[in-house]
């Protein structure tokens, strides 16, 4: 479906959407807590709905409550029997377009001693899976995948040992590997989890944030290098109350959209989040963006902006939203941690260098560093999303001071991470036609 984004000048306030990353880790550790669970604030997204799907399908009764998302779970142990297998045959799980799910849910997964068949979606697919062919047989799972991708075949049950990992690729395996050691027993009076050049340091710590506050046994970090879990922790809580936190990933695109179009006010992103995106703040700040910073909300408005300076190696994931800021930055602006962006849902690197060219913007790439040419206006023209949500988002953000209306192409792919993303910035006061039926997803999950 396409979308078309006219110039617009913005005004109004605006709640920012429910963290996916934040959900998504919400529904594994309710599903490996072995109690009742509400989760409040919980999100829609294509990649929440996944993982609803997957708890449901390891066990996990779900129900929508009023105040907010009700998780029942027996837990997990290496006997646990799940209601979806049947026989020999084993199971399957689908975790859509979500890397996360399936870096996360797999180990997790391989709790049980059932043969588990864990597939995707999309560009899925062709996403190195490594990783889980090379660390989970030291753990006592026998895996089978289609030449390091998908689909998966796993069978455990998972059995914690003394292991090293190489992180350098996404924390969002380790996430998995904590979770799972986190309720699975193991012998002696520790474990651990030694883990090489870890990125995304920030996510690690929403993941044990999420732990501790489910009640899971959590693990001593030794400055992100290593993860000790004691047998003699303490015990867990038996109830379990976690609120969604604002998305700084979706934020960070209604911020920037305020800065180069607008006078907005964006609520319900805290500044002592562990959310990597946070880092977006230093940026607009660096850009000499028109921010301020009180305690209910973000106020954003246009003003003249510079280029920056600025290192994304631990929060990829605002690439796009910086190459749309960077566009209205007078100057060059340098951005580091290009490595991170070519196993996402496009190779991000070259899609926004080619989608942002079409749109007048030289983008050089220089190994790890990524080099914005900006201030001297974007055309609006037809671009496409390259079915990757941050990229569809960028190109919108961006379209809001270009010369004419621009086009996007498989506009929908906002679905993944922020399926209110248009109708959100058209109450902002953006001018945009087309759009996508998003009454099934406001409906909510109905399990």
């Amino acid at each position: 479906m396409k979308v078309t984004i006219s110039p617009s000048a913005l005004k109004g306030d605006i709640l920012a959407p429910a963290s996916k990353s934040s959900m998504q880790r919400a529904c594994a550790a309710g599903l490996v807590a072995a109690k009742r669970s509400v989760v409040y604030n919980p999100g829609h997204s294509n990649d929440d709905i996944a993982a609803m799907g997957i708890i449901q399908s390891l066990g996990a009764i779900i129900e929508k409550g009023n105040e907010g998302l009700v998780i029942d779970s027996t837990g997990f142990s290496p006997a646990a029997e799940v209601a979806f297998m049947n026989g020999d045959q084993g199971g399957a799980i689908n975790c859509g377009e979500s890397g996360l799910s399936i870096r996360m849910f797999t180990p997790l997964a391989a709790l049980t001693s059932n043969k588990i068949t864990i597939n995707g979606e999309g560009s899925l697919v062709t996403r190195p899976m490594d990783f889980f062919d090379e660390i989970l047989p030291q753990i006592g799972v026998t895996v089978e995948s289609n030449g390091g991708k998908l689909p998966l075949v796993i069978q455990g049950p998972l059995q914690p040992k003394n292991i090293t990992i190489d992180g350098s690729l996404s924390s969002q395996f380790l996430t998995g590997l904590l979770l799972a050691y986190a309720v699975a027993p193991f012998e002696g009076d520790s474990v651990s989890i030694k883990v090489n050049n870890l990125k995304s340091k920030p996510y690690i710590d929403l993941t044990l944030d999420v732990m501790k506050k489910f009640g899971l046994k959590v693990p001593e970090n030794k400055n992100y290098e290593e993860f000790v879990f004691h047998k003699d922790a303490p015990a867990t809580e038996t109830t379990s109350n976690y609120t969604v936190e604002g998305d700084w990933s979706g934020g960070a695109f209604l911020l920037v959209a305020g800065a180069i179009a607008g006078n907005i006010s964006v609520r319900g992103l805290s500044m002592s989040s562990t959310q990597a995106d946070k880092k977006i703040t230093e940026a607009l700040m660096a850009a000499n963006a028109g921010i301020a910073i009180d305690a209910k909300a973000i106020q954003l408005h246009q003003t003249e902006m510079n280029a920056f300076e600025f290192d994304a190696t631990d929060c990829p994931d605002l690439f796009p939203p910086l190459v749309a800021l960077a566009a209205y930055c007078n100057g060059v602006t340098k951005i580091k941690g290009v490595s991170r962006l070519a196993h996402k849902e496009s190779d991000r690197g070259i899609t926004l260098q080619e989608e942002f060219g079409k749109m007048g913007l030289k983008v050089d790439l220089d190994g790890d560093l990524m080099y914005v040419h900006g201030g001297n206006g974007l055309k609006g023209t037809l671009v496409h999303s390259r079915h990757d949500h941050r990229i569809a988002m960028a190109c919108a953000v961006a379209a809001l001071r270009a010369e004419g209306d621009t086009t996007i192409e498989e506009a929908y792919a906002v679905n993944k991470s922020y399926p209110d993303f248009y109708d959100h910035i058209k109450t902002l006061g953006a001018r945009v036609k087309g759009g996508i039926d998003l009454s099934a997803l406001k409906e909510g999950f109905k399990g």
